[in-house]
């Protein structure tokens, strides 16, 4: 079946897009931009039906959180969408040699690329999973600002220290509503609860990462396998040798979700002395010649692969089977 396909270039307050209509191939696509607020979605829709079009496969970049409001627009109206690794992206433009960055050149490459790859459809998160996300990124920033804060006290006449310890306490005390307010958020939705639960049942794994791990994999009933997970995390192995002369040393890829990987660091760390089947892991990765390093982002890989375990079986962790009771 041909699809007409829509490239989007996301900027804060406006988006370009380049839309390729099925069976004119050999045409130029058609260059528009729009507000980026829900009545410039509204322009784009009637836009699309003055073409003809009905559906459409949109592509655009991961771009902060200024691209989600159309990707839901568009989802909610039954056109298919895309979301993008930029680098991705990025990579295809080097493949093409581009050389031109505009927003309607942008708008034209990443529709280039949704011709071409054809990427997997993307799934809105529910909302209870988004507003979870929400609260989550406003405690890590809020926490930010605190380390900032208390750095620049360090060195802060004591006028301005004055100041600083009052903007300190402030963020705080907005620390602690956000965190009750996630808590209250679990408790009003009991799945998310249980799925919770059932992370926080393999030790190593906290309340404040089960959440975290919550709201960044969204869907995690849609990948096939936990390694299809670690890859979406950016933590499966990469390789880089050719011929007899560049052997260089095998890492993560880091190729995925940085959020997932932060979140995992220290619950590895503590995995790694109190999981007996993340212990006896590393145990043999480091009889192995594996160095720390190593070890740490094979233990953050493999404590995902419990995770996905125990969300998938439903049942608690248990190591005497190394997933979860049956």
């Amino acid at each position: 079946m041909n699809l007409s396909y829509l490239g989007i270039d996301i900027s804060k307050s406006k988006f370009h897009v380049a839309l390729q209509i099925a069976g004119e191939a050999k045409n130029k696509p058609k260059l528009k931009v729009f507000n980026n607020e829900p009545s410039g979605f509204e322009q784009l829709e009637r836009w699309l039906g003055q073409q003809g079009i009905e559906s459409v496969h949109a592509c655009l970049e991961a771009t902060s959180t200024y691209g989600e409001g159309v990707a839901e627009f568009l989802h909610a109206q039954g056109h298919t969408v895309s979301i993008i690794n930029p680098a991705r992206i990025k990579g295809f433009a080097i493949s093409e040699l581009s050389r031109t960055k505009t927003d309607k050149a942008d708008a034209q490459l990443i529709l280039r690329f949704c011709i071409a790859l054809r990427p997997e459809p993307w799934q809105p998160p529910a909302p209870e999973v988004k507003q979870l996300q929400g609260l989550l990124r406003r405690l890590e920033a809020l926490q930010q600002m605190v380390v900032q804060e208390r750095n620049r006290l360090e060195t802060a006449t004591p006028k301005l220290g004055t100041s600083i310890q009052a903007h300190i306490d402030y963020l705080e005390h907005d620390i602690e509503q956000i965190k009750q307010q996630i808590k209250e958020h679990f408790d009003q939705h009991p799945d998310l609860k249980n799925q919770r639960d059932l992370l926080v049942s393999i030790p190593g794994i906290g309340e404040h990462t089960a959440a975290i791990l919550l709201s960044e994999i969204v869907h995690w009933s849609l990948f096939d396998s936990p390694r299809q997970l670690a890859a979406y995390a950016g933590l499966t192995p990469r390789e880089r040798s050719s011929g007899s002369s560049v052997r260089g040393k095998p890492g993560l890829s880091k190729v995925g979700n940085a959020r997932l990987r932060k979140a995992l660091y220290l619950p590895a760390m503590s995995a790694r002395r109190f999981n007996p089947l993340i212990a006896a892991f590393c145990e043999r990765l480091l009889a192995k010649g594996k160095v720390k390093k190593q070890v740490i982002g094979a233990a953050m890989r493999k404590l995902l692969h419990l995770a996905y375990g125990v969300l998938k079986s439903g049942c608690p962790f248990n190591p005497n089977i190394g997933v979860a009771e049956s």
